[in-house]
């Protein structure tokens, strides 16, 4: 793991709730595109309920490697937009803290996006999944 020296998440800036949704886009466009292509070679049924299946399992991994510190915090979204996630201590998640983060977006989302709206209304700029996995998302 890299010694980079993190920001004090005390002073460290919050992203904003706009700037967060525009990078979980920007990831959810790739990483679609990239399942829907995968499985149409495959199965040739970019639109059926395996696509569906593989394109979960692919953003599992996706998000929970780049949320770790093996990503340092950073999707390919979150890099173009100059964010990051990380424990509410400052350090990067670990693969199960990243993969938990995942379930906790994930029912964010199903619930109507509640859970993701939420952190355009909490001090803390925290949605439901970053206050399960204990993280923020920062100012890179």
């Amino acid at each position: 793991m890299s010694t980079t020296t993190l920001p004090a998440v005390s002073t460290a800036e919050k992203a904003g709730w706009g700037t967060r949704a525009l990078a979980i886009i920007i990831d959810a466009l790739g990483v679609g595109i990239i399942a829907s292509a995968i499985s149409s070679i495959l199965s040739g049924d970019p639109a059926g309920t395996q696509s569906q299946g593989f394109s979960t399992l692919l953003q599992a991994v996706y998000f929970t490697y780049f949320w770790s510190a093996a990503g340092k915090g950073q999707t390919l979204g979150s890099r173009a937009l100059n964010i990051r996630v990380v424990k509410t201590d400052g350090s990067y998640l670990d693969y199960v803290g990243a993969f938990l983060r995942y379930v906790g977006f994930f029912i964010s989302c199903v619930v109507f996006l509640i859970g993701v709206i939420w952190a355009a209304f909490d001090a803390q700029k925290q949605g439901w999944h970053d206050k399960i996995a204990g993280t923020y998302v920062v100012k890179a």
